[in-house]
């Protein structure tokens, strides 16, 4: 979202919860909203068992961006109801590409978790990465240190470890959303195509970027194999998508939880914290703090594919 919005530049700003919207809040959404935009249209997404609304009009003059943002999403995010404020095409035309982190945002777990279960060092990890995420550690020398405590675990781990992991609610609704309204879904994961490609192929994602594991006569080496997958390959990959698609960045939603999801959610459309860090939470337009991926359908101001 630009800093400054435009006099006439479309405006839309959306909520959604599993719970009644308080009437105070949609009170106050309504009188800020309106005193900002004319022309204002209001909607109510339908997406299963969710409350939502969408509001979508032009500014009536020249707005600061951040300050709207913070008038509307303030009040939301302190009553746990989840917000987006998008502008420009966004506001009036959606995503054509949206792309989302996978390890605790796409799914439930930590896939190199998972793997150092095996290993027996799931404790050292798992304090690793959440250090990386919270942007403590240098997301590629974590992930070294992560990977080699793998060293000698067998190559079968992969299967083992996509039986284990847990797809977060609503993902197959957002990315028939999205495909049906003529636009892609894609994945980048500073986790590994091994585990990644098994879950994600079935439902429909349409780009994967993650790391390589190395394996020598079927166990793992300890070490990964190519480019490393940090912060800086993610914004790479978000550029390249959108330019391979013909999708202008404005256009475009990344949605993450750690620090390495910065770079790529600074340079989209819409950025959205997934049940992030603070230092996400803080940065991003919007903010879904519970775990359904349908929700940001409804930030969207989109009702679901086949919603009933």
């Amino acid at each position: 979202m630009s800093l400054t919005i435009r006099e006439g530049e479309p405006i839309r700003f959306s909520l959604a919860s599993p719970s009644p919207l308080p009437p105070g809040l949609l009170a106050h959404t309504h009188h800020v909203f309106e005193q900002a935009c004319a022309g204002v249209q209001s909607s109510e997404p339908a997406v299963n068992d969710l409350h939502t609304l969408s509001l979508v009009g032009r500014a009536r003059t020249e707005v600061d961006g951040p300050w709207l943002r913070e008038q509307l999403r303030g009040p939301a995010i302190a009553l746990k109801v989840d917000a987006a404020m998008v502008t420009g095409a966004m506001a009036t035309d959606g995503p054509g590409l949206i792309v989302t982190d996978v390890d605790s945002t796409f799914i439930a777990n930590e896939v190199i978790e998972m793997l150092a279960g095996a290993a027996g060092s799931e404790e050292q990890v798992r304090e690793i990465t959440s250090r990386a995420m919270a942007g403590e550690l240098d997301f590629a020398a974590s992930l070294r240190e992560r990977v080699a405590t793998l060293s000698g675990v067998e190559q079968s781990v992969f299967e083992q470890a996509a039986a284990r992991v847990i797809v977060h609610p609503g993902a197959r609704e957002l990315i028939g959303a999205v495909h049906g309204r003529g636009g892609a879904f894609g994945l980048v994961s500073g986790g590994f195509h091994e585990v990644v490609d098994q879950f994600a192929a079935p439902l429909g994602v349409d780009r994967i970027l993650a790391n390589r594991l190395e394996v020598d006569d079927r166990r793992l080496t300890g070490r990964t194999s190519g480019q490393i997958i940090d912060g800086a390959a993610k914004t790479a990959a978000v550029r390249q998508w959108a330019s391979d698609l013909g999708v202008e960045l404005d256009r475009v939603v990344a949605m993450g939880d750690g620090a390495n999801d910065l770079g790529m959610m600074e340079i989209s459309g819409l950025s959205v914290a997934f049940c992030a860090k603070p230092i996400v939470l803080e940065r991003a337009d919007a903010a879904i703090t519970v775990p359904r991926l349908d929700i940001l359908i409804a930030l969207l101001g989109w009702d679901a594919e086949g919603v009933k």
